[in-house]
């Protein structure tokens, strides 16, 4: 394992399951410039797709580059949906708990991946529709040894906010280290970061320089979801000696509603349904009931879910801040 997404494997994969006849429906990928990757191969074979964590806007609507969503569905019909909010919302949260927190200007960093550049694109149009200022954009190199020359510029520029859209394995920690280090305590300037960082990897690479940030988070903590949701936990941490970890309800909620479909095409075919069916029912769902609450996909693929959250980090462990109802923006 390389320790992160692989373009030439997310493309091996999708052929490998367009062209096996008894696979009916993908479950994921988890990264969304993976799926950036897979959509089209996986649109021309008719394969129903669902990820439980890709927020990249322009993988479902406008947004994002001039020529997305359209470019990854070849065929001019979608097959793909997604059950956790897109970043367009994310975006607007981030600049929301901004204004909040009183923040006037802002640096943006991001790691110029698809998912990365992508919501930081989304956060600045947010950030400056609430007047606030932003000093400056980069994009990092993911596998620089250190980030003290660009802390240090960042510095000189006096944020009161940094913000970075990436993810952990582009060296987030490390950025995280050097802001501090520059002499911008987060208690000071602000550091607000993305779900793509809210793992808790994140805590034991920072150490004590991730005290204090905030992470957005396209979704719900496990404290916050419903009752279904409260079981799943319980039965799951029960079962396995792990954790859970933010996106594990997600793929369980992206799991069931596939099989859903899957159950729902295979009764009106009265056997193994075709692949068209399975994308006709999973866009066809309405009001499922399941871990993450009562919610529909709409005709772009996207969930009805409207409830995001905040965490930040206190005494090496992440916490609940607020949630935020992007329904309000």
């Amino acid at each position: 394992q390389a320790g992160q997404w692989d373009p030439a494997k997310c493309a091996e994969n999708a052929q490998a399951a367009a062209q096996d006849e008894a696979v009916v429906g993908w479950i994921g990928p988890f990264n969304s410039g993976c799926a950036a990757t897979q959509i089209p191969t996986l649109n021309e074979a008719g394969l129903a797709m669902v990820s439980p964590a890709n927020t990249y806007i322009g993988l479902t609507k406008p947004g994002g580059e001039p020529d997305e969503p359209d470019k990854y569905y070849t065929t001019g019909e979608r097959n793909y949906t997604r059950v956790i909010v897109a970043d367009d919302k994310q975006g607007q949260a981030g600049a929301a708990l901004m204004e909040e927190e009183d923040v006037e200007s802002v640096y943006i960093l991001d790691d110029k991946e698809t998912y990365g550049k992508g919501l930081a694109d989304q956060f600045q149009k947010a950030a400056e529709e609430q007047g606030i200022e932003v000093l400056g954009r980069e994009g990092i190199d993911g596998s620089a040894s250190n980030y003290r020359s660009l802390m240090n510029k960042v510095a000189q520029a006096e944020p009161d906010a940094v913000y970075f859209g990436g993810i952990i394995e582009n060296n987030a920690a490390q950025l995280i280290k050097d802001k501090v280090g520059a002499g911008m305590p987060n208690d000071e300037v602000l550091f607000v970061g993305p779900d793509g960082i809210f793992v808790d990897e994140l805590l034991g690479q920072a150490g004590d320089a991730a005290e204090g940030i905030y992470v957005t988070f396209g979704g719900l903590p496990e404290s916050e979801l419903s009752a279904e949701g409260q079981e799943f936990v319980e039965t799951y941490e029960s079962k396995y000696d792990d954790e859970i970890q933010p996106y594990t309800a997600y793929a369980y909620e992206a799991a069931n509603v596939m099989l859903d479909a899957i159950e729902r095409a295979a009764e009106e075919a009265g056997g193994v349904p075709e692949r068209q069916a399975v994308i006709e029912q999973l866009f066809a769902t309405e009001d499922f009931e399941g871990v993450l609450g009562t919610w529909s996909f709409d005709e772009e693929g996207d969930t009805s879910l409207t409830e995001l959250s905040v965490q930040t980090v206190g005494d090496g462990e992440f916490t609940l801040d607020r949630v935020v109802d992007v329904a309000d923006f």
